[in-house]
């Protein structure tokens, strides 16, 4: 039976967020008894040399060159270059202190707060059902800041890096994949410098003389460029707003882990405010559906 063209895409941004959101968090948390900035060089480095390939096995040289002539996309691409960083390095961080749930909230608000920046920023228009969702997700943030007497700061700082990176992208309006490569070529003094350091003193974990560890290490890439190819692709092939729905597997299985399989806390007051969240989230799917 021929799986037509909607059906391939949902499949896709499936296995992407699928990907994000399980695979993707048991590997990262997997590699972080090597450090949280280790994990992160290496996921840098190595997602820019994965991408080198890929622009030439699709013959992307032209646009790349187009982009670099582009003085207002390359200063655009420069600041996003330290958002990613700032993101890889938090979720990293969270991954390797037992605060996968602190992050799974900010990848839960995100989507809601990118609605709140397109219309501060882009001048998009709000219906009732998406500011019912923002001021919802204000409510949660206040009930933990009231109850916990201290404010959800990686989800927080996650969602809002993410957001601010996601608007910053939308405005130059560059091929992702492109962009990431661009982005990774800026970190890449940065990277080589700190890698450098590390290998000179001797702290490397990255060694030719242990073949398995060098893989595991080098996957890095292929864990960050794989899934995004495959929801780019979901968009392109189902549309924003259905992928958009299916990215909350990634929240959803990053929850999932870090309550049943790496049994972190989980208190009353997170949970009450997570509820508030899922609400949220159910009125901003039900407004994506429809508009779909």
């Amino acid at each position: 039976m021929k799986i037509s063209k909607f059906n391939k895409g949902i499949i896709c941004s499936s296995a992407g967020s699928f990907w994000w959101g399980f695979l993707g968090t048991f590997y990262f948390q997997y590699i972080t008894f090597i450090g949280t900035f280790e994990v992160v060089a290496h996921r840098s480095l190595w997602t820019c040399v994965i991408l080198f390939f890929t622009l030439t096995f699709f013959k992307k040289w032209n646009l790349f060159k187009k982009i670099l002539l582009n003085k207002k996309k390359i200063f655009y691409l420069l600041i996003t270059s330290i958002l990613i960083f700032s993101n890889w390095t938090l979720w990293i961080y969270a991954v390797s202190t037992n605060k996968i749930i602190d992050a799974s909230f900010g990848y839960f608000i995100f989507p809601i707060i990118s609605v709140l920046f397109g219309f501060i920023f882009l001048k998009e228009k709000l219906n009732n059902k998406r500011i019912i969702s923002i001021c919802l997700v204000f409510i949660s943030t206040l009930y933990l800041l009231i109850n916990l007497n201290a404010l959800p700061w990686i989800g927080l700082s996650v969602a809002l890096l993410w957001s601010t990176y996601n608007l910053l992208r939308k405005k130059i309006n560059v091929e992702t994949d492109i962009g990431l490569f661009i982005e990774s070529l800026f970190l890449l003094p940065l990277i080589l410098v700190f890698l450098y350091i590390i290998v000179k003193s001797n702290q490397s974990d990255f060694s030719m003389e242990n073949y398995k560890m060098m893989f595991l290490i080098f996957l890095a890439g292929p864990m960050t460029v794989i899934p995004l190819f495959l929801y780019i692709k979901g968009v392109e092939l189902s549309g924003l707003g259905p992928s958009g729905m299916i990215f909350f597997i990634t929240p959803t299985g990053q929850f999932l882990l870090g309550f049943f399989y790496y049994n972190e806390e989980f208190s009353l007051n997170k949970f009450i405010s997570f509820i508030i969240i899922w609400i949220a989230v159910s009125i901003y799917l039900k407004d994506l559906y429809e508009a779909s």
